[in-house]
């Protein structure tokens, strides 16, 4: 009987039941996003955007003023960027690890994960593109290092080389001009992982003056379900001492933090996933400023003392401390990305702010997300409204032809994006 009904969902899951939103999308970004009251989900919502592909000469929009060109192509699910000092830039081809586990929800999650363009075993490598005449297209590529774990984030700091595997940031001797690191790589630390590793996506950037390396670990559930021991270490920034392998905690409460960058006055931010299943216009993602020894929330609260009762026990003593983040960027938009534009030229209204990508939404109707944004700043603070960069990922009837992940500045001021979807590395110019 208990398989029968996991088959009533499944199906009435892949066949499109979302979760209507009651809200205008741009009412769920800015400092102050309307947050409206939880509607707890008996069965968690699914409404896919078919992850189709570009057709042939098909690629996003640009907004007024600007051009989208391919970088790069042919790439096997690119998920994360590194540029170079010399200019080259690196592009993580990766996917999630092999999870232990059958029966029908496995089956059923693959089934979800294969309509989103996220079932493909993880090639495991890091491969180099260089632009060799500057045309803003690629004409050499290599493979940079490979054998990897679910590799994602990566740094250089002088000729050391970090990479953060889904369990493990690994250190490579890096020279000038190289496209190809070899040997396995020097373990730093240790990052958690396991056989359920929920957010197994692990960013790595290293600190202005390059002592140390402060990496995201998302959490290992939506809100706490599995237990509070299956989290430890997790939804959090670690600060790693890449000089004596060891770490500690910087900032906890952060349910799945992906894109970190620093201001240029030291100040660190990263972008966030919140969390699901209390209605398609919550629980809004967020770019934050983040504090040594902050608390964000995550499972007792979100956007400072909102208490979510699905967790228990509460903790208010938690709770009263939570920090509420700096600017919302949209309910389920799936904001992975996020770098600031520091080298970028692409005039003076993009001059100074954040650029953000959003992955998408998979359980909001309608589908949020799925574009790249620029938030301005005045000084380290945002300042105003989103503005549209690049979109068109959608077709009008609601499939993905790519979806945007990591994003960079590359060193002629273009900014590159990553589309795990379309496989491709788009360079947006002015």
């Amino acid at each position: 009987m208990r398989i029968i009904l996991i088959v009533t969902i499944a199906a009435l899951a892949l066949g499109g039941c979302g979760d209507n939103a009651k809200l205008l999308a741009q009412v769920g970004y800015g400092p102050k996003p309307d947050l409206p009251a939880p509607r707890k989900e008996t069965i968690p919502r699914v409404h896919i955007a078919k992850a189709t592909g570009w057709p042939a000469g098909a690629m996003p929009a640009a907004g007024k003023g600007y051009t989208v060109t391919p970088f790069a192509r042919d790439l096997d699910h690119p998920r994360w960027l590194c540029v170079l000092p010399n200019g080259d830039v690196l592009v993580a081809e990766t996917n999630a690890p092999a999870r232990s586990g059958g029966g029908v929800m496995a089956w059923v999650q693959k089934k979800i994960m294969g309509m989103a363009g996220a079932d493909t075993p993880s090639a495991n490598r890091i491969t180099l593109l260089r632009d060799t005449d500057g045309d803003g297209t690629v004409e050499t590529r290599s493979t940079f290092v490979s054998g990897l774990n679910s590799p994602f984030g990566m740094a250089l700091v002088g000729e050391s080389f970090y990479v953060a595997n889904t369990d493990a940031v690994l250190r490579f001797t890096y020279k000038d001009g190289a496209t190809q690191l070899t040997g396995q790589g020097e373990k730093i630390v240790d990052l958690p992982a396991g056989p359920r590793n929920h957010h197994w996506t692990k960013n790595v950037i290293a600190s202005p003056d390059g002592s140390k390396l402060y990496v995201t670990v998302g959490s290992n559930s939506n809100v706490g379900e599995n237990g509070m021991a299956e989290e430890e270490g997790r939804a959090a920034i670690w600060e790693v001492d890449p000089a004596t392998k060891t770490h500690r905690i910087f900032a906890t409460g952060l349910r799945n933090p992906n894109g970190m960058f620093f201001t240029q006055s030291g100040k660190l931010w990263t972008a966030v996933n919140e969390r699901d299943e209390i209605g398609g216009d919550l629980v809004p993602d967020y770019i934050t400023s983040v504090q040594d020894g902050g608390f964000y929330g995550w499972p007792y609260s979100y956007f400072g003392e909102h208490v979510d009762h699905r967790v228990t026990p509460e903790r208010p003593d938690l709770v009263a401390k939570a920090i509420s983040p700096d600017y919302a960027v949209g309910a389920h938009t799936g904001s992975l990305g996020v770098t600031f534009s520091t080298g970028a030229k692409l005039g003076e209204g993009l001059s100074h702010g954040a650029f953000v990508s959003q992955h998408g939404s998979w359980n909001r109707r309608p589908l949020s997300g799925y574009r790249v944004i620029f938030i301005p700043f005045n000084n380290d603070t945002p300042s105003g409204a989103p503005r549209e960069l690049l979109s068109g990922f959608l077709t009008e009837d609601g499939k993905a032809q790519g979806r945007p992940v990591g994003i960079a500045v590359d060193k002629r001021g273009g900014l590159l994006v990553a589309d795990d979807v379309g496989n491709a590395v788009w360079r947006v110019a002015q």
